[in-house]
């Protein structure tokens, strides 16, 4: 989704707490999503599932943020969101819920974790060269995607891999080339996409020939709210916040951490069993975007401070997404 804006300054320093339960929510919110998709595929398919999700969450956004005055979209901008969700909410969430059906939720995390090496491919490709340092992280963390798409788990499912490979890199594509964009404020963008990328999932499902054949289970359902607020809104909130109050490094910090969490969380509470053949390469891929995310940092030294993009709306995730 769009960049946020350049942060405002803020006279008042938050606490070391603030920010570390900010911080831990956007880990734990977004490292748990990945399970919760899995929770909530039990009685919802992959595309219906995204499209309610998105629209939940997104209408819900759109209420709070209109009534507190913040503007909508132009006509021209909502063209542009039509466009930009196809690939950070369709072609990136509604992928990996479509993986998660075929791959356990830590094995799809994993994959997810190679975003950041592709958005450092595009944002060459558009012209901003990478340093030495971040060839080092792109040729390590690529090595780690060719590892993991080359064996294990995730090779025994051809859909869950193709949808692993497109899902990272459809999010990467849109996040830089949202950076170019004319859009509204960070969370209207959000709040718009979302509504934008639920009419996409549900054509999809229609498409598809997605239905609900039966009630869907509590579990399921608390599943899917569970998604929406704390994934989709809570999670992308405390994002926010921290780009306004901390380093872009640390605000980013989830890409590298929420890996692990989902796998932590898919072994405790789902009984998902990962290869060492599965973990090496998460080894791999996750000190690739250390890599990256630190030259990045010691990059912005000695230019002007600006906010990452923020990542789609997650798993959130998730892919929230960026995020």
């Amino acid at each position: 989704m769009s960049a946020p804006a350049a942060p405002p300054s803020d006279h008042r320093a938050p606490g070391p707490l603030a920010i570390a339960l900010a911080l831990a929510s956007v880990y734990v919110l977004w490292g748990s999503t990945y399970l919760g998709i899995r929770f909530a595929l039990e009685s919802y398919p992959p595309f219906l599932l995204g499209a309610a999700r998105m629209f939940l969450a997104g209408a819900i956004m759109w209420v709070v943020l209109r009534r507190r005055g913040v503007p909508g979209p132009t006509r021209k901008q909502w063209r542009t969101l039509w466009v930009l969700s196809i690939f950070m909410v369709l072609l990136s969430n509604g992928l990996v819920n479509l993986a998660e059906t075929q791959v356990d939720s830590g094995l799809a995390a994993i994959a997810v974790a190679s975003m950041p090496l592709f958005a450092g491919v595009f944002a060459m490709l558009r012209g901003r060269h990478p340093s030495k340092i971040e060839w080092v992280g792109l040729a390590v963390g690529f090595a780690g995607v060719v590892w993991l798409n080359a064996g294990g788990k995730l090779s025994a499912s051809t859909l869950g891999l193709v949808c692993l490979i497109v899902a990272p890199i459809a999010w990467a594509w849109g996040s830089i080339w949202s950076r170019d964009l004319d859009l509204p404020s960070p969370f209207m963008t959000a709040s718009a996409q979302m509504l934008t990328g639920s009419a996409w999932m549900l054509a999809a499902a229609a498409v598809t020939g997605e239905r609900i054949v039966q009630v869907p289970t509590v579990g399921a359902t608390a599943a899917l709210l569970y998604l929406v607020v704390a994934g989709s809104i809570f999670g992308f909130t405390a994002y926010i916040w921290l780009l306004h109050h901390v380093r872009p490094a640390l605000a980013t910090s989830y890409a590298y951490v929420n890996p692990p969490i989902a796998v932590l969380f898919g072994a405790l509470l789902a009984g998902e069993r990962f290869t060492s053949h599965d973990l090496g390469a998460m080894a791999v891929i996750l000190v690739g975007v250390v890599i990256i995310t630190l030259a990045k940092a010691r990059a912005a030294k000695a230019a002007p401070v600006a906010a990452p993009p923020a990542p789609a709306v997650v798993a959130a995730g998730e892919l929230e997404k960026s995020t």
